[in-house]
């Protein structure tokens, strides 16, 4: 399952117990667009064990900003509230599959 994270609850997801990953997009994005349906699935795979959230970053700019986000799309990981890992551009649901393993 996926939520939606907002300037607003983005610190609390972030402290959570879980993992975080983050995938900032935009509805006029491409290629964020091809990495949607990517990070539904792998929302699925590891329900109840990593939290993935979806950022548009029109209308939630600040999280972009805290870490620097100048492309999307761009995939941050977080565990214990610590940025571990980011990915930026589209790519295969294996490539992020690897990565959201090594969260856990």
């Amino acid at each position: 399952m996926e939520v939606k994270i907002t300037n607003e609850n983005f610190e609390s997801y972030r402290k959570g117990e879980l993992p975080l990953v983050v995938d900032l997009w935009a509805t006029w994005c491409g290629p964020c667009r091809m990495l949607g349906p990517i990070i539904s699935e792998l929302a699925e795979d590891y329900d109840g064990k990593i939290v993935v959230g979806k950022c548009d970053v029109d209308e939630n700019d600040e999280v972009a900003m805290e870490f620097g986000v100048r492309n999307i799309p761009t995939v941050l990981f977080f565990k214990g509230g610590e940025l571990v890992d980011k990915f930026v551009g589209a790519t295969t649901k294996a490539t992020l599959d690897e990565k959201f393993r090594a969260l856990l």
